[in-house]
């Protein structure tokens, strides 16, 4: 009965240090338009903050206003993507889809790196809606048409490509037989904080043009932080919350608001279940 004790307390402690273990770090692949470049080179000091070690940036792979199909369809000698994935040496490949769906490309470039790699995940970004709305039926023509818009155009826009790209990577899924292919809900992310904006309750920030610096949308450093917060969380399923990552340009607007995209970022992705990231119990 003693040694049962004892095998039982042992159990619990490892477990216990287990659970504080930092994941492995991994080597990451993005292929990216503007809306979600920026997170390649601000993914590495997160890892460390967190206590990963080991993330690797193997490439980034960068086309304006892009496609996925756009990067699978470079030339050979512009192409960084497919010879990584060929040679099996990337763990984690980030794909950032326009509004334009199924798009072919996410199909191409998941079935070439999970053949090389059959553990290899891949993290779609659904980002925020450029112009604000659908494109062609109800995109705003002002960048300042943001501050007395509804937010249920937005929201209404943000709903259709969610859904719509969660059916592509649905029947990607069943296709492998195994959940590789999971979903960043960046664009849930912006929605949450523009609601805040609108309620008063996000530090430093007074009107929704406080995001964005043109007509299209490209985010200032609010939005920035929020969506690399986002795909930090569904890389390593580790929280955002807390990690010791001073920035600068959000202090200045106000040193509450950092704090407050990183809760955002955590709680969009732990409860939004295409993004394979469950909160600790």
């Amino acid at each position: 009965m003693h040694f049962l004790r004892s095998l039982g307390a042992l159990v619990l402690l490892t477990v216990s240090l287990l659970a504080g273990t930092p994941p492995k770090g991994e080597r990451v692949l993005v292929t990216a338009h503007s809306f979600h470049i920026f997170t390649a080179q601000r993914l590495a000091p997160l890892a460390k903050a967190a206590g990963i070690e080991g993330h690797e940036l193997v490439a980034a792979q960068m086309i304006g206003g892009s496609k996925v199909i756009q990067h699978w369809n470079l030339p050979d000698d512009k192409q960084k993507a497919k010879p990584l994935l060929t040679e099996g040496k990337v763990d984690v490949m980030t794909m950032s889809p326009h509004v334009y769906l199924p798009d072919e490309g996410i199909n191409n470039f998941v079935e070439l790196g999970a053949k090389h790699n059959p553990k290899m995940r891949f993290l779609v970004q659904h980002s925020w809606m450029p112009w604000d709305g659908w494109e062609g039926t109800d995109k705003i023509t002002k960048p300042e048409d943001r501050d007395g818009r509804s937010l249920d155009i937005v929201r209404a826009a943000n709903l259709k490509w969610r859904a719509t790209l969660e059916a592509q990577i649905k029947g990607l899924n069943q296709k492998l037989g195994r959940d590789a292919v999971f979903i960043t809900p960046v664009g849930d992310a912006v929605i949450k904080l523009r609601e805040l904006i609108t309620a008063g309750k996000a530090p430093g920030l007074t009107k929704q043009t406080d995001l964005f610096t043109d007509l299209i949308g490209h985010g200032k450093e609010p939005i920035l932080a929020l969506a690399t917060y986002c795909n930090f969380a569904c890389i390593y399923k580790v929280s955002p919350v807390g990690l010791k990552v001073p920035n600068a340009a959000l202090d200045k607007l106000s040193p509450e608001l950092d704090p407050l995209l990183r809760q955002i970022a955590w709680d969009t992705v732990t409860n939004y279940a295409p993004s394979g990231v469950k909160a600790a119990k």
